[in-house]
């Protein structure tokens, strides 16, 4: 066993989804997450997509997270919007409140610590 893991989603089944309806608030967005690293302690690590639309977050993990692809805008409550794109970084820290947009289909990769 290797412990050097690349980022492959080759040959993963990826889980499907979207926002809870009482969360939505705008579009019809689906969820697509290849979850490649699964360590003990809760950290995950992997490939996440959406398509368009809205919707509330709640976090209550730690997530950090690059855009591959797509346009999407992140808006903590009462704060300012952050345009993401390609190459942008962030950190979601637990207790962040806010609404995620996806203008354009999203796809980015992440770490969580639960």
């Amino acid at each position: 066993m290797t412990l050097a893991l690349t980022l492959d989603i080759s040959g993963i089944e990826p889980e499907t989804g979207a926002p809870a309806p009482d969360r939505l608030l705008a579009g019809n967005p689906e969820f697509t997450t290849w979850n490649v690293e699964e360590a003990p302690g809760g950290l995950y690590a992997g490939i996440w997509q959406s398509t368009p639309g809205k919707w509330r977050i709640s976090y209550d993990e730690w997530e950090y997270f690059t855009i591959l692809e797509g346009y999407s805008i992140v808006t903590e409550d009462g704060g300012v919007p952050v345009h993401l794109h390609p190459g942008d970084r962030m950190i979601l820290r637990p207790g962040f409140k806010g609404t995620w947009e996806v203008l354009e289909t999203t796809r980015k990769d992440y770490v969580i610590r639960l």
